[in-house]
């Protein structure tokens, strides 16, 4: 079957610093990332803040050029067609108050992408609209009003229906609840459980919530440094972790189980400098199973048994 969304080696570089006298250096954001996400599934992928995993999230949606490998929608090479792509890929940003215009009403936000798109006409444009509000559980009566006058649920419900009025297959959802009350978290999960499953949606959930993770995403992807360092399905990887950063991070959960103390994962204080990456395997320098050959060679990606491992611990 062919995938909703396919990176095949990407890399994504930015230039930061410089100036007048200064020089430039650069950020390797995405290093050689493959994934693939299939129709109407859910990818989870997950690591710690900077690691590139909002980087991917742009090149996927067109918004930045990978500098090199190429990302496939539906098994087309759609290129820099921005227009093409947003037809097919669309977010739901973390901080629904933030990514909604303020002077705009409801059903002029969610009604944009179709004028952008010069999708129907003016009758065909606010029955969809609505369609999508009773859609996403929005009563018709705030169609008119601006996103201050709703909770927070409400806003990010109004960002998923604008994600989902051009019909997309994919949707990336960027940590679509960390921003809201957690008596409000479990419905818009529920929410978008529902809709994959009405739509035929195929989501990739980026959050550093591994609970959540568990929940929604059937296989999930780890990042590390710009690379997919483990990538299985999501029963296996929370019961059975393969790299090393992946026990770290599930170690670092809080439980509430009594006496337990806050969690330590071992991997140190200090995070690696992005602009100098280390030698060999990335991980290594935080690595409690770390040889000697971590710190020259770099770790194949190792494919067995529906998962994908890049470690040296692998490879026997």
């Amino acid at each position: 079957m062919t995938a909703a969304i396919e990176a095949r080696e990407v890399h994504l570089a930015y230039r930061v610093g410089g100036g007048v006298f200064g020089r430039a250096k650069i950020v390797h954001a995405v290093r050689g990332v493959s994934l693939s996400l299939q129709r109407g599934t859910t990818l989870g992928l997950v690591g710690e803040s900077g690691c590139g995993k909002s980087s991917l999230a742009r090149v996927l949606l067109g918004l930045a050029r990978p500098a090199g490998g190429e990302v496939l929608y539906g098994g087309e090479r759609l290129g820099n067609d921005r227009r093409a792509i947003a037809r097919c890929t669309q977010i739901v940003f973390q901080d629904p108050y933030s990514s909604l215009n303020p002077s705009r009403t409801i059903e002029e936000i969610i009604r944009l992408p179709l004028q952008v798109h010069s999708i129907g006409t003016a009758a065909e444009r606010q029955r969809g609209v609505a369609e999508i509000m009773a859609s996403v559980g929005l009563a018709r009566r705030l169609a008119a009003s601006h996103p201050h006058q709703l909770s927070g649920g409400q806003r990010q419900r109004v960002a998923i229906a604008r994600a989902l009025v051009l019909r997309p297959e994919v949707v990336i959802c960027d940590e679509p609840t960390s921003a809201l009350d957690v008596s409000v978290q479990a419905q818009i999960l529920n929410l978008l459980l529902e809709l994959q499953t009405q739509f035929g949606l195929s989501y990739l959930l980026i959050s550093h919530n591994l609970a959540v993770v568990h929940h929604m995403a059937s296989r999930v992807a780890v990042m590390y440094l710009g690379r997919i360092v483990e990538e299985q399905d999501t029963a296996a990887l929370f019961q059975s972790p393969r790299h090393p950063y992946t026990r770290a991070l599930l170690a670092s959960v809080l439980t509430p189980e009594p006496g337990r103390g806050v969690p330590d994962a071992a991997l140190g204080s200090a995070y690696p400098n992005p602009l100098a990456l280390p030698s060999g395997c990335s991980f290594h320098p935080r690595c409690p199973l770390a040889m000697a050959q971590c710190a020259t060679v770099a770790p194949p990606a190792v494919a067995r048994d529906g998962r994908r491992v890049e470690c040296h611990l692998e490879e026997a």
